[in-house]
Formats: structure tokens, sequence, C-alpha cells
């Protein structure tokens, strides 16, 4: 299961009231090759239906779609947003990452 705080709840329905999002879209999380710990997250609005492997959660009307490889990755992991002044954006907080680097949009499983 991904977990969303209630602030990336409010944060995504934000971007996609917004004209950031294209409508209809959904948050589509995935993980790729790269960063300076081996692997980085990937957020992005998605317009394509989920397919049949891909693994779909919601909360409070926002639904996030995840890809059933990097689902092994992503397991058990909450998307939280902070506004504050010391960062600003996204984060994630994966019980499955061994390691990650110090601004943490990568990490290693």
């Amino acid at each position: 299961m991904i977990n969303l705080s209630d602030s990336a709840v409010n944060e995504i329905k934000r971007i996609q009231s917004s004209d950031s999002a294209p409508s209809g879209s959904v948050l589509r999380i995935r993980v790729v090759g790269g960063g300076c710990s081996g692997m980085s997250y990937k957020l992005d609005f998605d317009q394509a239906p989920p397919t049949e492997s891909d693994k779909i959660f919601e909360k409070d009307g926002v639904k996030v779609v995840v890809d059933a490889k990097s689902y092994l990755f992503l397991q058990g992991t909450e998307l939280d947003y902070s506004g504050g002044l010391n960062g600003k954006g996204f984060t994630f907080n994966n019980p499955n990452a061994k390691r990650t680097c110090g601004c943490g949009t990568s990490f290693s499983a």
C-alpha cells in the first residue's frame, strides 16, 4: 500500500485544480534508475488509463497509480508534502530504502 498524508492529498488536489495538471489526470509514482544513491522517485500527472498490472491507491478522491515494478520498491511508503521554509515539496517516507541521499530524492534498496 502507498499511504498519502493529508498534506500530500491537499497539495495534489491544489495542483489538479490549477492549470498545472491535465484535466482528468491521476498522479503516477515511479522508481527510475539514477540519482546519487541509485534510484530516484518520479512523479507525473498521467492521463493514460491504468494498466492491469498497475496498483491504484485512493484517499479523499485523490488517485495514485504505481506500476508493478516500482511498487516492489514503494510498498509501505508514505507520500507527504511539506510547504515549510526549510524545504518545500513532496517527500517519501520509504521503509524499503536502506540508504538515501542528502536531498531525499534518491535511494537504494
